[in-house]
């Protein structure tokens, strides 16, 4: 893979259906990967969902820049573990590992993104994992990891319920979404399951609704300032 810039620009905002998007291949058979952000060639700055057949397998690898990844389908593992769906894991600066599964997967991904200050590795199942009351009616939480203004949470949003703003208005760093169920509404735009969304700092004071009801994957404060964001 040549140097590949997609989405690359942190300051702009960006809005994918990956549902539409094609499965390409890695260098490991039976691994596809479908990209939403990179920047980089086959070692970037990437966003991805990454889909593993069964049986299949990824060689050893050093996260220079860390990763974290939440699983969507299936069963990821490695030699420190077994991630069921819904399971979030934060590798930090430095680690190593190499991934399988028995029965197959798809993860949502992000590498080489955490700050190298932030050490600390997590592992959390969310399935097992109470919701915490959100900041209104109809919004419920789970907290996956925080650092610096970096904050990242797994939201449900109840029918008809709306969540005013994505974060502390006051703070910039924008937001990034990823729809694991129901559809998500951003003022007048809809947004379903596989719907990637980066914000600037303005967008992420406009609301977020669902009228079925809806869960995302959610991180705030990450994002570099915009001289686009809008008061």
């Amino acid at each position: 893979m040549n140097h590949l810039k997609l989405h690359s620009d942190l300051t702009q905002p960006a809005q994918i259906d990956s549902q539409t998007l094609p499965w390409l291949p890695s260098p490991a058979a039976g691994v596809m990967r479908k990209l939403l952000h990179r920047d980089g060639d086959e070692v970037a700055i990437a966003t991805s969902l990454v889909r593993y057949a069964p049986g299949s397998k990824f060689d050893r690898h050093t996260h220079d820049m860390g990763e974290e990844f939440f699983v969507l389908e299936g069963e990821f593992a490695d030699e420190y573990g077994r991630y069921p769906a819904g399971s979030y894991v934060r590798n930090p600066w430095g680690s190593s590992h190499a991934p399988f599964t028995d029965s197959g997967c798809i993860i949502f991904v992000k590498l080489r993104q955490l700050q190298a200050e932030d050490r600390q590795r997590r592992v959390l199942d969310t399935r097992a994992t109470a919701w915490a009351p959100g900041p209104a009616a109809g919004i419920e939480l789970i907290p996956l990891g925080a650092f610096d203004t970096e904050q990242t949470r797994l939201v449900k949003l109840a029918p008809a319920a709306s969540l005013p703003c994505l974060g502390d208005q006051e703070r910039q760093g924008g937001a990034e979404i990823f729809v694991i169920s129901g559809e998500l509404q951003q003022e007048q735009r809809r947004h379903g399951p596989g719907s990637w969304l980066r914000l600037l700092d303005g967008d992420q004071r406009q609301t977020i609704s669902s009228a079925q009801g809806c869960s995302f994957w959610l991180k705030t404060g990450h994002l570099p300032p915009t001289s686009g964001a809008r008061p």
